[in-house]
């Protein structure tokens, strides 16, 4: 019936660490990601989120976030993926978080 799974959700701003700005269109990003994965051979989901957050120096930031949906890969995995899209974005730090979830498989043929 229900499969335990671990989820890992990476979660990578846009705007530049040092400007402040994206420097690039969004779906430029959305291609290093996905050849990301690609080369880490994992199945992924992604969405383009907005969100915001606060410095600890309390300046206020808005940012186009890609929030990438991994399951069952390990946390080694996860933690270099993390690493490789925090670089290759130009970021201070991207955001992982982890959870158990159900996954079951729905088939149905007409």
């Amino acid at each position: 019936m229900n499969n335990p799974s671990q989820q890992a959700v990476i979660y990578i701003g846009l705007n530049d660490s040092e400007t402040g700005v994206q420097k690039f269109v969004s779906e430029k990003y959305l291609s290093v990601l996905k050849n990301v994965c690609r080369s880490y051979r994992i199945a992924f989901s992604v969405q383009m989120i907005n969100g915001g957050y606060f410095h600890e120096d309390g300046r206020y930031t808005e940012e186009n976030t890609l929030m990438l949906s991994l399951l069952n890969v390990s946390e080694q995995t996860v933690t270099e993926i993390a690493k490789d899209l925090c670089a290759f974005f130009h970021q201070e730090s991207v955001m992982v978080t982890f959870s158990p979830v159900s996954v079951i498989f729905i088939q149905e043929a007409l």
